[in-house]
């Protein structure tokens, strides 16, 4: 048992977190959390523009990597009552699996993972900026003097990149169908935005229920926690559903996607990882809303920045079920194609309304051209191995279908100014002769 685990019952210093969580700290964790590095993640919001629909919505990622991190203690605490896993994995490696729960999101930057959807080669990964900071900064020196390990290793966790047989196990915990993560943030995201959809599962059975899957290579569960890795699975459908892509917040991402799509045309060469481990809520906002002072883009990066909230405004609304040929077109396209698209929308109806619209004043939201990942994860009662998939129909239903096909819709806002002075059916059509010729 290395001293964090132990520190779980013993709790010499605690920092405690929302809702009455302590989370119990070392002297050697202390050190990495007063880094400037780790720092930085508390000024930057876990869940970005969330906050314009939920207020509340305003927590950090510093707070959430504390989370994830005293969940990592007790994923390693509940598995060390296995010989198996005992015998596979010893201490340094579980100090490691600590130092990569507490750093998990290091290479985050604000509103990353929605400039990231828009699939542009030239922004760098967060992977390449968790690699600066942990190898270049204060981080790298405490991590080899107060944990015997090298920062490789760590990214190699984090970002399950290894052939290891127990590293692989141990990034199981980080990310995979049931980790550390996942069952933070949907209990947190919930909290902090005042809805009960992420708190709703039975994270203590879940983690009661934990063991090793058949290879020995990653975590699985006992039959005894299925139910509650169902209600995990419909947690995490009702954020997406009701939270994540909520169409106001869809409207704010769409507008900060458009506001970093026209800032990276002029500043291509300045988007480097080294830039972006710098980068907080403020000093980013700042960045974008100077380059588009006085220029086309001012009117959207006040909308979004400025004193008064003005979110755009939803003009059409699809799915997969209802709407399938618009959904079919616009969804999982590339966001340049996107771009334009609505570049063109806008000239048209400017000119259908006789209207003086400028390309920022329309924009189509669609899912990106990833997939969420599947939710999956083997199921051991007694001598039988299933997995939860083949034997939960909600997993199976909620799982392969929703995101893409139900959670996730195509969407196009438009300025408020023009709300009322557009209609729906003729943008439709325009849109319809649009993309179907």
């Amino acid at each position: 048992m290395i001293p964090e685990i132990e520190a779980l019952d013993s709790r010499p210093d605690v920092i405690r977190i929302p809702n009455q969580m302590d989370v119990p700290v070392t002297g050697r964790i202390l050190k990495l959390i007063d880094t400037a590095a780790f720092q930085r993640l508390a000024r930057i919001r876990q869940l970005g523009f969330v906050s314009s629909v939920y207020p509340g919505a305003t927590h950090s990622r510093f707070e959430h990597s504390l989370g994830v991190y005293r969940n990592a203690l007790l994923f390693a605490k509940r598995l060390g009552q296995f010989d198996t896993f005992k015998n596979a994995v010893d201490d340094l490696q579980l100090e490691a699996l600590a130092v990569a729960a507490l750093l998990h999101d290091i290479g985050h930057w604000p509103w990353c993972h929605a400039i990231e959807d828009l699939g542009l080669s030239s922004i760098p990964p967060h992977e390449s900026v968790a690699d600066v900071i942990i190898g270049d900064s204060e981080i790298s020196d405490l991590i080899r003097s107060d944990w015997n390990c090298q920062p490789e290793t760590i990214t190699r966790l984090i970002f399950g990149d290894s052939s290891n047989r127990i590293e692989c196990l141990l990034a199981s915990i980080l990310s995979g169908p049931i980790d550390i993560d996942k069952m933070d943030y949907l209990y947190r995201d919930s909290l902090h935005c005042g809805v009960p959809y992420g708190m709703n599962f039975d994270s203590a059975r879940l983690i009661n229920s934990l063991c090793l899957n058949r290879d020995e290579n990653g975590i699985a569960i006992s039959s005894k926690g299925k139910t509650a890795a169902e209600m995990m699975v419909f947690a995490r459908y009702v954020m997406f559903s009701e939270v994540y892509w909520h169409h106001a917040v869809r409207s704010a991402t769409a507008m900060i996607q458009r506001i970093f799509y026209r800032w990276m045309s002029v500043n291509s060469v300045r988007c480097t990882a080294g830039f972006l481990s710098h980068l907080d809520d403020r000093s980013f906002s700042d960045e974008l809303c100077g380059v588009h002072r006085g220029g086309d883009g001012t009117a959207l990066t006040a909308s979004l920045f400025g004193s008064k909230r003005q979110l755009y405004k939803r003009l059409l609304d699809y799915n997969a079920h209802r709407n399938p040929e618009f959904f079919q077109a616009l969804a999982h396209r590339p966001y340049a194609w996107l771009a334009d698209c609505s570049d063109q929308l806008a000239e048209r109806l400017g000119k259908r309304f006789g209207l003086k619209l400028n390309p920022d004043d329309v924009l189509i939201d669609a899912p990106p051209t990833g997939l969420e990942v599947q939710f999956d994860v083997e199921i051991n009662d007694r001598d039988r191995r299933e997995s939860l998939e083949e034997i939960s129909p909600v997993v199976k239903c909620l799982a392969q279908k929703q995101f893409d096909d139900f959670v996730k819709r195509v969407r196009v806002f438009i300025h408020p100014r023009w709300i009322g002075q557009v209609s729906s059916p003729d943008a439709e059509r325009e849109l319809d002769q649009l993309v179907n010729g």
